[in-house]
């Protein structure tokens, strides 16, 4: 099916689809994707008597109606429709990559911009070949800039993404140590990180450039069009519990995020309102509402301890970050509660005895472990196997007056430790 007929049918559904009859919209397009352990091909039926106004399959239904619509592949078409209605808008696509930090810049920069255009942003982290169309396809057609996380764990990721939603501005946060299991190595990370410049090169598109990251710093020498940033824009006057800090035309931003990677991502989101000629302190009131509720940065007073709770994902480049963050908090006692980090191979042994070595020699007064790459190289007393395991401990031993750090990958659900701190 040719995806001019595909996009009629699109705009008469309201330009509306959708991947899961759990979730049906009515008068809407569904997609039937598959993948290891469910075929959308088998709801073909189901999603008409929802309400679809059509259903998009590559398997041939056993029923005949007008409103199935067949393709070769169905991931590929939703991919190429969302492309070509990308290129049907007016708006500017924003594309963000980068190992850690991409939705927090991702807020920051839709608030900022949202002060003078419309913005249609990625929610929640639909950064993959999937959840990337899926947000193309959600775009309002009067939409003046998107921002689209682009994410990766594998080779091939970001040079796919960006050919999907064909980037005019783009920035990365930083190259770090994400998913090692898939790329063996930092430097991979950065070449796949550098399809973003690439594409913004030979297209005539603008990159904004951290220079405080070596990598990126490096990257970008060859982009002609480069606006560059760096936390060095601020004078800082503290990191934790959150940023105060100034810039260098005595703007003052006092955010409600901590630690110096966070000034980074502030750094990243005045360049971009400074450059669209947005008045700094309009930027900086826009920066300043931020405030991180997604387990992202994100600060908890509870009835005995302050928190700081990081856990929504982690490696070793953003527990790092995270740890640097806990020292910087004039605190007298502190913990880190530190989970495994999930994705990393053969580097997993290495890693997680690196981070638990430099946890251990930041001076903390309690240093606690939970996973099982963490219990190999920490299989002591303050080493928990599983979470569950660490609530058991925490139900007796009541920790009382601390600032505590809580970070670790997203499947170690570190978050239940809460209700026990």
């Amino acid at each position: 099916m040719k995806i001019e007929i595909l996009y009629s049918y699109y705009r008469n559904s309201n330009y509306q689809v959708y991947t899961d009859t759990r979730k049906p919209v009515q008068g809407a397009i569904f997609f039937a994707l598959k993948g290891s352990g469910f075929n959308g091909n088998q709801f073909l039926k189901f999603a008409l008597e929802q309400g679809a106004s059509y259903v998009v399959g590559d398997e041939k239904p056993e029923f005949e109606n007008e409103k199935v619509l067949l393709v070769e592949d169905v991931l590929t078409t939703m991919q190429n429709l969302a492309t070509f209605h990308r290129q049907q808008c007016k708006a500017k696509i924003f594309g963000i990559g980068g190992s850690n930090g991409k939705t927090t810049t991702k807020e920051l920069l839709k608030r900022v911009l949202a002060t003078k255009y419309k913005i249609h942003a990625t929610p929640g982290n639909f950064n993959n070949h999937i959840g990337l169309p899926l947000t193309l396809l959600s775009m309002p057609t009067d939409t003046e800039i998107a921002l689209l996380e682009l994410g990766t764990n594998q080779k091939g990721d970001i040079e796919q993404l960006c050919r999907i939603c064909q980037p005019d501005f783009g920035l990365i946060t930083n190259v770090g140590k994400e998913h090692l299991e898939g790329f063996g190595s930092v430097e991979a990370v950065a070449h796949e990180e550098s399809f973003l410049y690439q594409f913004l090169m030979q297209n005539n598109g603008i990159a904004f450039v951290n220079q405080d990251d070596k990598w990126l710093s490096s990257m970008s020498k060859r982009l002609n069009r480069r606006v560059d940033y760096t936390v060095k824009d601020f004078v800082q006057e503290q990191l934790a519990p959150q940023i105060i800090a100034k810039s260098k035309k005595g703007v003052t931003y006092q955010s409600h995020l901590a630690g110096l990677h966070n000034l980074c991502n502030m750094a990243a989101a005045r360049a971009v309102g400074v450059y669209i000629e947005i008045d700094e302190k309009q930027i900086a009131e826009a920066i300043d509402s931020y405030k991180p509720d997604n387990m992202r940065s994100e600060w908890r007073q509870t009835s005995r301890n302050l928190i700081f709770l990081d856990a929504y994902n982690a490696n070793p480049s953003s527990m790092e970050m995270a740890l640097q963050t806990l020292q910087s908090v004039k605190a007298d006692k502190k913990i880190a509660i530190l989970g495994d980090m999930f994705e990393l191979g053969v580097f997993a042994h290495q890693e997680h005895q690196s981070i638990l070595k430099n946890a251990q020699n930041a001076g903390f007064d309690k240093v606690f472990t939970v996973g099982k790459e963490f219990y190999k190289v920490n299989s002591g007393a303050d080493s928990f196997s599983k979470t569950s395991d660490m609530i058991e401990y925490l139900k007796d031993k009541k920790l009382n007056g601390y600032t505590i750090l809580v970070k670790g990958s997203r499947g170690m659900k570190l978050e239940d430790l809460l209700p026990y701190l």
